[in-house]
C-alpha cells in the first residue's frame, strides 16, 4: 500500500517539473519603501525612524490577502484501487507573515470511487456487506468485489513556504514555487454499492478475476452487472470516532507543492498537488485482509488521499502591496546600491593642506598662509621677480632692476635719463595693471568659484599697487531677459567681491552691461 500512496506524489511532482519551469518570467519593481501609505499603524514608528535615517530597515508593508478557488482530481489511496480520479474542489484564504512564510486556511470537498477487480471471500467481518445480506455460505455470494464511493471534506491550516522569490538577478519572478505543510480535520461518508435495488448482486458469473492481465475485462463485467447506486453504509469507526453532521471526524496532515503563474497584480493561476495522511483505514470502507490460519486480519495500513488542482487566486486589499511571496526582499537593497535615493551618504572631504582654497590633488605648491594663489595653487608673483606678492614690498619691479632682495625690492641704477626708458609712466594704467583676466561661468551659475576668486585677488593686488588706476567690469548678455539678469548677477558678484572682500574702493570700478562682441558666459575686466 505504501507504493500506491507515494505514486501519487511522484506523478504530481513530475507534472509540476514538466510544466512549471518551461514558462517565461516577467520582472517587477517591488514597491516604494518610502511610501508610508502602505505601512500599517503599528509599523509607523519604525517607518519614521527609517525615513529619518536613525534605523536601517523600513517597516514591513501591509500586503494583500489571497482568495483562491480551485478544482481538480481527488483520489483515495487505500486497500481498494481507485476506479478513476474523482472530482475535488475547494477554496482558501491566505495571508503572508513574511516574504517566505505565509498561512493558508483551506476547505476541500472531494468525491472518490473505487472498485477491486480482485474477488475476496473474507468479507463477513465487514459490516456493510454482512448487513446487506451477503453470506459466504451462499454459492452466489461466496466471493464479492469490494467497491466504494466516499465524500470527504476537510478544513485545514497550512504553512506555505515560498522557494523562489529571493532572487539575485531579477527584481521579480513571473512564477512562484512553494511547498506546504498543514494540519486539520476531515469528515468522510463512505457508501458501498452492494444491492441491485434491494437484492444482493450475484457475482458468481464474473470470470477471470485475480489475474492482473484480465483486470480490464473483469471491470467491464462488473460495470455491466452493477448500477451506480452506492446505497449501503460502509463500515466506519462507529463510536470510536467523534461525529460531525453524522459523518466520522478524523485528524489529518498535509504535505504538498505547487507553482503559481502571475497574470497581473491581482490575479495568478496555480497548479498544486496535496497529499493527505489520515489516522483511519476506512475511508474506502475496507480494513480486512485475507484470513491467516482461519483468523481475520486487519490490513494495518491507514488510508490517504491525493488532491491535485488548478486554481485561480485573487489578491484582495486597498492601500496594500502585492502578497509578500510575490515580492523580492532584495529589491530595496539593490535599488539603493545601484541608484541611492534614501541612502545617507557622507559629504566628500577633499584635503587642502595649506588652506589656500585649492585641493591637494590640484595644488602645485605648499603656499604660505595668507598668500593669494592662482588656479594651480601657486602664489601670485605679479612682477615675476621670484618673491610672492604676499611678501613683495615692491609689487612691480622692472626687469632691469632685478634680481631683487628677499623683500622683492630691486636695485635700479640710474646714471642718466636713459634709465627711465621702458618704465611705466604715471597714469598709464593699461601697462601698469598688465593683462586683465576674464571670468568664465558655466551654465546658469553666477556664484564665484575658488579659482575665480584667486584671479580677482591678483587683480585687487595690482589695483592696490596702482591707486590711481580704475577698471571696468564688462558683461555681454543681450539675448533674453533671463540671460540679461544672469549677466547682471555675475558682473555684480565680481564687483561685490572686489569691494567687500578685497577692499577696493567702489568708485574705482565701472560696470558695463549688454556690451557687444563677447561671450554671454564671460565677464571681462579692463583697465581704464
Amino acid at each position: 500500500m505504501v507504493s500506491k500512496k507515494y505514486s501519487f506524489i511522484a506523478g504530481a511532482l513530475c507534472l509540476l517539473g514538466s510544466t512549471g519551469f518551461a514558462q517565461t518570467t516577467t520582472s517587477g519593481s517591488g514597491y516604494d519603501v518610502a511610501d508610508s501609505s502602505v505601512v500599517p499603524s503599528r509599523g509607523m514608528p519604525q517607518q519614521t525612524e527609517f525615513m529619518q535615517g536613525t534605523y536601517n530597515f523600513p517597516a514591513k508593508p501591509r500586503s494583500m490577502w489571497e482568495l483562491g478557488l480551485k478544482v481538480g482530481s481527488f483520489m483515495v489511496a487505500g486497500d481498494i484501487p481507485a476506479r478513476f480520479p474523482g472530482v475535488g474542489f475547494g477554496a482558501h484564504i491566505r495571508k503572508a507573515l513574511g516574504y517566505v512564510f505565509s498561512l493558508r486556511l483551506e476547505y476541500m470537498y472531494g468525491i472518490g470511487k473505487g472498485l477491486n477487480w480482485n474477488a475476496t471471500s473474507n468479507y463477513y467481518n465487514n459490516t456493510a456487506w454482512w448487513n446487506a445480506g451477503y453470506r459466504p455460505t451462499n454459492p452466489q455470494q461466496a466471493r464479492i468485489f469490494e467497491n466504494y464511493k466516499t465524500n470527504v471534506q476537510d478544513l485545514s491550516l497550512e504553512g506555505i513556504i515560498t522557494l523562489n522569490n529571493v532572487r539575485f538577478h531579477k527584481a521579480q519572478s513571473g512564477f512562484n514555487v512553494y511547498a506546504l505543510l498543514g494540519i486539520g480535520a476531515a469528515t468522510y461518508d463512505t457508501k458501498v454499492n452492494a444491492l441491485n435495488g434491494t437484492t444482493p448482486y450475484n457475482f458468481s458469473g464474473i470470470s477471470g478475476y485475480n489475474d492482473y492481465k484480465n483486470r480490464k475485462n473483469v471491470r467491464d463485467q462488473l460495470k455491466s452487472l452493477m448500477d451506480d447506486s452506492y446505497e449501503t453504509q460502509a463500515e466506519n469507526d462507529g463510536p470510536r470516532r467523534p461525529k460531525l453532521g453524522g459523518n466520522t471526524l478524523i485528524p489529518v496532515g498535509h504535505v504538498g507543492a505547487g507553482i503559481a503563474f502571475r497574470l497581473n497584480r491581482r490575479l495568478n493561476l496555480a497548479i498544486e498537488d496535496r497529499f493527505t495522511i489520515t489516522r483511519t483505514d476506512l475511508i474506502d470502507g475496507h480494513k480486512w485482509a485475507e484470513q491467516v490460519f482461519g483468523q481475520p486480519v486487519l490490513t494495518g495500513d491507514y488510508d490517504a488521499y491525493n488532491y491535485a488542482t488548478v486554481g485561480l487566486n485573487i489578491n484582495l486589499g486597498a492601500k496594500a502591496v502585492e502578497p509578500l511571496w510575490w515580492l523580492n526582499p532584495l529589491d530595496y537593497a539593490y535599488q539603493e546600491i545601484r541608484k541611492p535615493r534614501l541612502m545617507i551618504l557622507p559629504k566628500p572631504v577633499l584635503p587642502d593642506t595649506d588652506g589656500d582654497g585649492i585641493t591637494d590633488q590640484f595644488d602645485q605648491e605648499v603656499t604660505p598662509a595668507g598668500c593669494p594663489v592662482d588656479s594651480h595653487g601657486v602664489s601670485l608673483d605679479s612682477d615675476g621677480d621670484g618673491v610672492p606678492d604676499c611678501r613683495d614690498k615692491e609689487k612691480v619691479t622692472p626687469t632691469y632692476c632685478q634680481p631683487v632682495d628677499a623683500d622683492g625690492v630691486g636695485k635700479c641704477p640710474c646714471p642718466d635719463s636713459t634709465c627711465f626708458q621702458g618704465m611705466v609712466r604715471a597714469g598709464d594704467c593699461a601697462t601698469a595693471l598688465g593683462s586683465m583676466p576674464s571670468i568664465a561661468f558655466k551654465g546658469s551659475a553666477s556664484k564665484l568659484t575658488t579659482e575665480q576668486k584667486s584671479l580677482l585677488a591678483g587683480v585687487a593686488a595690482n589695483l592696490r599697487n596702482n591707486p590711481n588706476c580704475r577698471i571696468s567690469i564688462v558683461g555681454y548678455c543681450t539675448e533674453s531677459k533671463a540671460k540679461q539678469s544672469s549677466g547682471s548677477a555675475r558682473a555684480e558678484n565680481v564687483r561685490k567681491y572686489l569691494v567687500e572682500s578685497e577692499g577696493i574702493s567702489n568708485d574705482r570700478i565701472t560696470v558695463l552691461l549688454g556690451q557687444q562682441g563677447g561671450d554671454c558666459n564671460t565677464v571681462d575686466l579692463r583697465a581704464e
